[in-house]
């Protein structure tokens, strides 16, 4: 005799029915956006794809930047020039050139304007339709922008490329962001768009053109094609215009704490190190990149009360000794070292984006500077080296009038993609004994410690026990 179907059981049967349905759903007909964050695999150079704007006339001139970030062997780069070079230069930097596709039929109106931001802006639509297998990122930027691709990398990793991005930066400068737009990534600090939306954009990037034929550049369009298709900018302050001249000494000795990305603008700054030209500076820097990216021009302040001393230091470019305890907050200012990508008109504060403090005029009252000499690393740990540059003949106080070399060692920073959305600043501990050179440890922060906090004899013991072989030899040079 078959059981009667009594409601509770009837209950069950619709609950158990429920939950396979819901599983079929979750797993058979589930959105790829959500499969792909958790089923896809660490994102690497490999999956990043550059499209670099240049011409024939700049392209010799600008591709040495290209060389310092650009490996034929790791990183899929393409040039997008208005013409094949006269000659071979250029070809082996590591990013294949390509002859940009003819963009007469295009309306440009802008009086005074460049026609060539058409053809640049349309390298959007041309690298996409090339169809590179297992891309998750387009990164545009130009020809004398540099970009730190493992920071990239890192930054990107933050975010879902399966959905629709559009991740950069605005400009420096107030008046160009008033004038252009603040929520537009500038093209010559880099941008990243998601192969998810590249995709779409390529399909519809034709038409969009023809509505903006009165705009001035190549990003304001890209920017109003990325509008249309109902995305905002997703905004990563390691992009950098550099939308300013001169030394820029107080804009990189005063970094965010997020990795550095992209530097532009280059050749209207000086040499970014003492005693080179341009391009021997920068692959300078690039011999600190090169060891430890991700901490490339982060910064840690050191207190050394017992001598009255603060230290500044921007791990891979420069370190800062200033005369008494500044507070942390006044360090993090910019120093106004450079002057305003608009040659008329005066230094105003106003102008940037950030927060300015003075620079000295009477170089005796600055602190004192020492440059990035070498960096070394190993299992153990990583050793950078400072020498100091002196420029006038200042007196100082006691305790540093000796001083010529300041040694730092830290660990490889790796962050994790949670590190990477929360980061810290780390602290450091200076060796108590100092002469003519003084040592800095640079080491994560204990949960409840501020930078302040003093750890003299555990950082010896950290580094005694380093076993770094050229510690014990103080005559040679690293």
């Amino acid at each position: 005799m078959p059981k009667t179907l009594t409601l509770s059981r009837f209950k069950t049967l619709l609950l158990i029915i429920s939950i396979f349905f819901n599983l079929y759903l979750l797993f058979i007909h589930a959105p790829p956006t959500f499969i792909s964050r958790y089923s896809s695999s660490p994102t690497t150079r490999r999956h990043l794809v550059f499209a670099i704007a240049s011409s024939s006339r700049s392209w010799a001139r600008r591709e040495p930047y290209i060389r310092l970030w650009c490996s034929p062997i790791s990183t899929r780069a393409f040039a997008f020039l208005d013409r094949a070079p006269l000659d071979s230069h250029g070809y082996g930097s590591g990013a294949q050139v390509v002859v940009s596709g003819d963009t007469s039929r295009f309306p440009y109106i802008f009086r005074g304007g460049l026609r060539s931001a058409i053809r640049v802006a349309r390298a959007v639509k041309e690298v996409v339709d090339r169809g590179e297998p297992d891309v998750r990122w387009f990164i545009f930027g130009d020809d004398d922008t540099v970009f730190f691709v493992e920071n990239l990398v890192k930054t990107l990793s933050k975010y879902d490329h399966d959905r629709w991005f559009y991740v950069g930066s605005n400009s420096e400068s107030y008046q160009q962001n008033v004038k252009y737009s603040f929520e537009m990534a500038f093209g010559g600090g880099g941008f990243a768009i998601s192969h998810s939306l590249a995709r779409v954009l390529a399909r519809v990037f034709d038409s969009c053109l023809m509505r903006y034929g009165h705009l001035y550049g190549s990003d304001a369009r890209v920017f109003s094609c990325v509008a249309e298709l109902g995305v905002g900018l997703t905004h990563e302050p390691g992009f950098h215009q550099v939308d300013m001249r001169g030394n820029l000494f107080g804009m990189l000795s005063a970094h965010p704490l997020s990795p550095l990305v992209s530097l532009h603008h280059l050749d209207a700054a000086e040499p970014i190190f003492p005693d080179m030209n341009k391009t021997q500076a920068l692959e300078h820097l690039f011999e600190a990149v090169n060891v430890d990216p991700a901490r490339i021009l982060q910064q840690t302040v050191c207190y050394d009360i017992s001598h009255s001393l603060t230290v500044s230091v921007v791990w891979g470019y420069a370190i800062q000794v200033y005369n008494g305890n500044v507070l942390l907050p006044d360090l993090l200012s910019l120093q106004k070292t450079f002057t305003p990508w608009r040659r008329s008109g005066s230094f105003d504060a106003s102008q940037y984006m950030f927060n300015m403090r003075d620079y000295p005029k009477d170089k005796c009252k600055r602190p004192m500077v020492f440059f990035l000499e070498s960096v070394i690393g190993n299992s153990h740990g990583i050793w950078s080296t400072y020498t100091r540059h002196s420029v006038e003949n200042c007196s100082k106080a006691n305790a540093i009038k000796n001083l010529e070399q300041i040694r730092v060692f830290s660990h490889k920073l790796d962050l994790d993609v949670d590190e990477m959305k929360a980061p810290r600043r780390p602290c450091c501990n200076i060796l108590p004994s100092f002469n003519n050179s003084m040592t800095i440890n640079i080491r994560r922060c204990g949960d409840d410690e501020n930078s302040e906090d003093k750890q003299f004899w555990s950082t010896y013991q950290l580094i005694k026990n380093a076993r770094v072989p050229f510690l014990l030899d103080k005559r040679r040079r690293i």
